[in-house]
């Protein structure tokens, strides 16, 4: 396993006494200091959350070795944990349709360094964004989908995340439901943008449903995919204000913008590990 100087620790665990000196006292005795932290207590839940960043003064550590070390302090405490190497830029892959609002913003702030990750390629049931991905020198994979081959085309998708070593997925308005088989297979390592600022508006033409019932917000929501369609934990949501004097394609243009802002925020704090899913929630620790 490789080496590295910075990691990133994530946990949760039955709220008590000491967690956080354990940790900083088992850290300190291999050499880390400590650059970043947050914790977060849910006292309804009586469960606790932490993610820290460590940086080593002595130079590269074995990752292999800071795992083995943690595991009985984890174990002791109960602990749902994650180290990652901080350094290490996570695998994407970007599943889109025919709207490609999303994927445009993703790819330009992916190009000019503000995203921390590494896009391995697009997926697309249709062709229509087959030129951007080339302006962006990234990979298309073009994998028609019906309904008699629905199972294969995720088949193919799973086999290309397998193949690049994908860390995550990520739905860029891809209008496809996946089926409950791959979302169990990619729990927590998928994200997807809904057109509304849940609950609200579901189905076909929020933001028309939302023309005619005359609202005033219109928002959308990123989301960890689940077998429950758009129920899966909320990582990010953003609203923005209407009034009546827009047209139903006025408001598919602002919920587009907001829909590409909210994704990326997303995105960008679940590549720098800052999400924790607390049973049907998450805890974010976004500053």
């Amino acid at each position: 396993m490789s080496k590295t100087t910075d990691i990133v620790l994530k946990l949760s665990c039955k709220d008590q006494p000491g967690i956080v000196a354990a940790v900083a006292n088992l850290f300190a005795l291999q050499g880390f200091n400590i650059r970043e932290s947050s914790q977060f207590e849910d006292v309804s839940a009586q469960r606790f959350f932490m993610r820290t960043v460590f940086e080593s003064c002595e130079g590269a550590k074995s990752l292999q070795d800071i795992y083995t070390s943690f595991q009985p302090l984890a174990e002791r405490y109960a602990m749902e944990w994650e180290i990652h190497d901080l350094l290490r830029k996570p695998k994407v892959l970007i599943a889109v349709s025919q709207w490609g609002h999303c994927l445009s913003n993703i790819l330009n702030a992916w190009k000019r360094g503000s995203l921390p990750i590494d896009i391995v390629g697009v997926v697309s049931n249709h062709q229509v964004m087959q030129p951007l991905c080339e302006w962006y020198d990234v990979p298309f994979h073009y994998l028609p989908i019906t309904p008699d081959t629905k199972a294969e085309q995720e088949k193919q998708m799973l086999a290309l995340m397998q193949h690049s070593d994908t860390d995550f997925l990520v739905l860029a308005r891809y209008m496809q439901i996946l089926s409950n088989e791959l979302c169990q297979q990619l729990k927590g390592k998928a994200i997807n943008i809904h057109h509304s600022f849940l609950p609200g508006f579901k189905g076909a033409k929020p933001y028309h449903q939302a023309y005619e019932r005359g609202v005033k917000l219109i928002g959308a929501t990123a989301h960890y995919v689940t077998a429950d369609l758009d129920e899966g934990p909320i990582i990010e949501q953003s609203v923005e204000r209407v009034s009546h004097a827009n047209s139903p394609e006025e408001l598919v243009e602002i919920g587009q913008d907001i829909e590409a802002i909210v994704l990326n925020r997303a995105l960008k704090w679940h590549a720098e590990h800052r999400v924790l899913i607390n049973g049907d929630k998450t805890v974010v620790f976004d500053r």
